[in-house]
């Protein structure tokens, strides 16, 4: 340990049950539900200080997540995470909806540095613990099956080791000369791009974001990736929403010096300052050239998996992200699990091809509070508790969870809430649980309710039945309202459910 490191700095290395890497959103947010339970664990960040990728992403500072301090209800109640997409949640009234207060009104959309200051003080009000300057450099295994982590201060073993390092890394594809351009993280500063034609590779979020901040000084933008953005309402994105930065890029291209091309870039050059890149239509493969005086790739990012993958952790999409169970623990190495915007790895069964929000905060966030209590039931061997619901309360409680449980609304598809039925223990409200897991691995007779959009986004709570073992999907009615509380959901619901219920028991 270095010498001119305070003494009482937590967690040294050592031997800890569940060792967490990571101090951004998604390693606050694990490390705080494992404390709500009581589970021992070590945080430990290369950072130093709370925040991750917001210390100093997204690069324009303006977030795409919204958060709506004047919202109807309670901003701390369980409804107020609806319109709160950026705060960490917790069991401690203190320590909820911390972001609102800290927003000025100017826009509902929070600065970069808002959510740093979000974090930063969701730790202080915590007394949440974080061993800051201690960088994750290497992987093994033990003997006896335990995880060794090496790193700048020392060894540290655990059973459980919990990667929440973020998609962080700043990734560009094999194209000739690529090179040659700054990385989206490499930008700079936009008055840099004054009365320049710029070139930017790539037209998803990141493209967007930087086109729209150089649309008052740049004398052209080029957007080019080799497939068609999706403009105006983007309902398939993470978030789920409007893509804000599109919209102004997308009014802009109606007048000159603004534009979008479908191309494969074939080869970059340097032409003295500036580039000079080449590239062949994707409809015909007719070949262009266009002179730049820059160039920004924004291609996108991976996991820093460091030595996982020679440690036998599977990967995809190009070795950028894990493998993952619905768990989000690794297919192939047991015991190593992932957290935060890495929980995007896991796809859950993406109904209508329609991703889980695991790459926001406001949908990892649930995933983070819904893994610590899995941890807890299946590594260390908590009774975690389980009510009881009476047979006539069931109908009306699923319906509840469909209308206003934040899970379900910010993780369509992905969540859900179960309630499981036995002779011995009648109806039993099992919490919130992966719907892929529910649907794939068998398990004691129960239903499970989410929230899912058909393809133009129209949304309606799916019932998924499962009684010896067999799974049988219902769809509920829509409702122009999202309100499924009535008398028809209640009558649809209750006979869906009456395979669960023994003939003559009241439901």
């Amino acid at each position: 340990m270095s010498g001119d490191r305070p003494p009482d700095r937590p967690f040294p290395p050592g031997e800890y049950p569940v060792v967490v890497i990571g101090s951004g959103p998604g390693a606050l947010q694990f490390s705080h539900a494992l404390d709500q339970l009581g589970i021992g664990r070590a945080t430990i960040s290369a950072d130093p200080s709370p925040g991750g990728m917001f210390r100093r992403l997204p690069l324009f500072q303006r977030l795409l997540s919204w958060t709506k301090p004047y919202a109807l209800g309670d901003p701390a109640s369980r409804v107020g995470e609806w319109y709160d997409w950026n705060s960490l949640l917790s069991d401690e009234v203190s320590l909820r909806a911390v972001m609102p207060a800290l927003m000025d009104g100017t826009s509902s959309f929070p600065t970069r540095a808002n959510m740093e200051e979000n974090l930063a003080t969701f730790v202080s009000r915590s007394g949440l613990q974080v061993r800051y300057d201690c960088a994750w450099e290497s992987t093994r295994k033990a003997d006896d099956g335990r995880f060794v982590l090496t790193t700048s201060d020392g060894d540290y073993t655990a059973q459980v080791v919990v990667f929440a390092v973020g998609m962080a890394e700043p990734w560009k594809p094999k194209t000739p000369g690529i090179e040659l351009v700054p990385h989206y993280v490499e930008a700079g500063r936009v008055e840099e791009y004054a009365g320049k034609r710029v070139f930017v590779i790539g037209k998803q979020n990141s493209a967007f974001e930087v086109a729209t901040a150089l649309l008052p000084w740049a004398k052209q933008i080029i957007l080019a990736s080799p497939r068609p953005a999706t403009l105006s309402v983007v309902e398939h994105s993470l978030a789920g929403v409007r893509a804000r930065y599109v919209q102004p890029y997308e009014d802009a291209i109606m007048h000159n010096g603004v534009f979008m091309l479908d191309v494969k870039i074939d080869r970059i050059e340097a032409l003295g300052a500036g580039f000079r890149v080449r590239m062949s239509r994707t409809e015909d493969a007719r070949e262009y050239t266009y002179e730049a005086d820059a160039a920004i790739a924004t291609t996108g990012f991976a996991v820093p998996l460091r030595d996982l993958p020679a440690l036998g952790v599977a990967t995809f999409a190009q070795g950028k992200q894990p493998a993952l169970t619905p768990w989000w623990e690794s297919v192939s190495v047991p015991g190593i699990f992932f957290a935060g915007t890495i929980t995007q790895a896991a796809a859950g069964l993406r109904k209508h091809g329609i991703p889980a929000n695991s790459g926001a905060l406001h949908g990892y966030r649930y995933n983070a509070l819904v893994l610590a209590r899995h941890l807890a039931r299946t590594r260390f061997g908590m009774d975690l508790p389980r009510p009881v619901l009476a047979p006539d309360e069931v109908v009306a409680f699923l319906l509840e969870a469909a209308t206003l449980a934040p899970e379900l609304w910010n993780q369509r598809s992905y969540l859900a809430q179960v309630v499981s039925v036995s002779g011995e223990e009648g109806w039993r409200d099992e919490g919130i649980w992966p719907l892929a897991d529910f649907v794939d691995s068998g398990g004691p007779d129960a239903v499970a309710i989410t929230l899912e959009p058909d393809p133009a986004a129209r949304l309606y709570p799916a019932v998924y039945v499962r009684k010896g073992g067999v799974v049988e999907e219902h769809l509920l009615d829509p409702d122009d309202l999202n309100e499924y509380r009535g008398s028809e959901h209640r009558s649809q619901l209750t006979s869906i459910l009456a395979p669960l219920l023994p003939a003559g028991r009241e439901r």
